[in-house]
C-alpha cells in the first residue's frame, strides 16, 4: 500500500497538470499565487493572484499554445484580497500559455518569474466513469505490487494476484480509460498506433505485460520471474507523469464543422 501511495503521489506532483504555486514580493507588497495547468468543463479558466495592496494593478497576458499569436492582455479585477481574470475557453485539448504582470507605480513583477504557464482545456468527465477509472487503476497498481512481492516470497496466492491485476487493468485502463479520454478530449484512444499519448501507451504496455503473465501462469505454473517482471514494468511505467505528451489541439489545422 505504501509503495502504491508513494508512486501515485510522485506521479501527480511531477505531472504537467499539477498547479504552479509560489510567493513573491512587489516592492514591499507580498504576493501569493497558484496557477492552474488544467481546466475541465465549460467556461473560462480562472486565474487568481492574492495581493492585498489595492494600489497594485494587474494584467493577465495570454495566447494560444503552441502558436505565434500576438499576446493578448486582460485587465484583472479586484475581488477582496485577490486579483482575478478568466482565460477564454478553448476546445478540448486546446492549450494556452499565460502569465500575470503586476504593477505598482514604476515597479513591475512577472508571475511566474521564469516562464509562462501552459494550461490545457478538457471536457467535463462524468463521475460515473471517472471515479471507477481512478479507483480501478489504483487497485490494479496495488495488486500488481502485491503480485510482485508474492512472486519473490513464493506465495501460494501469486496466481490469484495475477488474475486480479490483469482484470483490473483491463477494466480500469482499457475500458474506462478510453471512455474518460473520449469525454475529456473527444477521442477514445490516442496511443499507438494512432498517436504517442504516454498515458494511453503506458496503460497498453502494462496490459500487454500482464496478458503475457496471465498466459505464462496457466495451469498453476509459477513463472515467478515473469510475474516479478510484469510487476516492475507496471511500477516503472506508472511513474511516468499522468498526461505527459497527452492530447493537444493543433490550431494550425482547420476546425471541424
Amino acid at each position: 500500500m505504501l509503495i502504491t501511495l508513494a508512486s501515485a503521489y510522485y506521479q501527480r506532483k511531477t505531472g504537467p497538470t499539477y498547479p504552479i504555486a509560489g510567493h513573491s514580493v512587489l516592492g514591499t507588497t507580498a504576493v501569493a499565487y497558484e496557477f492552474s495547468r488544467s481546466h475541465g468543463g465549460e467556461g473560462g479558466a480562472l486565474v487568481e493572484v492574492t495581493v492585498e495592496d489595492a494600489a497594485v494593478r494587474s494584467l493577465l497576458v495570454w495566447r494560444r499554445y503552441p502558436t505565434n499569436d500576438l499576446w493578448a492582455e486582460i485587465p484583472m479585477e479586484r475581488k477582496g484580497r485577490k486579483l482575478v481574470a478568466q482565460l477564454p475557453h478553448q476546445p478540448p485539448a486546446g492549450k494556452v500559455e499565460y502569465h500575470v504582470r503586476l504593477q505598482k507605480g514604476d515597479t513591475e513583477l512577472m508571475l511566474p518569474p521564469d516562464r509562462a504557464v501552459v494550461l490545457r482545456f478538457r471536457g467535463d468527465v462524468p463521475a460515473v466513469f471517472l471515479l471507477p477509472h481512478i479507483l480501478l487503476m489504483f487497485a490494479a497498481i496495488l495488486f500488481s505490487t502485491r503480485a510482485g512481492l508474492a512472486a519473490l516470497t513464493r506465495h501460494e496466492k501469486t496466481r490469484s494476484y495475477v488474475l486480479w491485476t490483469a482484470g483490473l487493468t483491463l477494466v480500469g485502463g482499457m475500458i474506462f480509460g478510453p471512455i474518460v479520454q473520449y469525454y475529456a478530449f473527444g477521442s477514445f484512444w490516442t496511443g499507438v498506433p494512432f498517436g504517442w499519448d504516454l498515458t494511453d501507451n503506458k496503460t497498453l504496455i502494462a496490459m500487454i505485460g500482464w496478458a503475457v503473465v496471465f498466459v505464462r501462469t496457466r495451469r498453476n505454473k509459477p513463472a515467478r520471474g515473469w510475474v516479478l517482471g510484469a510487476s516492475i514494468l507496471m511500477f516503472v511505467t506508472f511513474l511516468i507523469p499522468h498526461s505527459l505528451l497527452g492530447s493537444q489541439l493543433d490550431y494550425a489545422k482547420p476546425s471541424k464543422p
